[in-house]
């Protein structure tokens, strides 16, 4: 199934050189696959794996090993963000 994987601020550098402008990857993925199986080939680092949404829902980290993605759906990660 496809899904879209978009990661934010340093999360950039880990993904693919010509998806790094963009933030986005288009991906083929199992079908029930976990959002940690998804994330998981990326190898980040997980203190940088802090907000996670699909489809814009806020997903828990505890939640993640387990969260069932589908077609078409949308997973956002985002480090922490400091600043002022």
């Amino acid at each position: 199934m496809k899904i879209t994987l978009k990661m934010f601020a340093t999360l950039t550098d880990y993904l693919p050189p010509e998806s790094r402008y963009t933030n986005i990857v288009e991906l083929e993925v199992a079908n029930a696959a976990t959002i940690l199986q998804v994330v998981e080939p990326y190898h980040l680092p997980p203190a940088l794996v802090h907000l996670v949404l699909v489809n814009g829902r806020y997903i828990a980290p505890e939640l993640r090993a387990s969260e069932v993605l589908t077609e078409g759906d949308v997973l956002a990660i985002w480090p922490p963000i400091a600043g002022g």
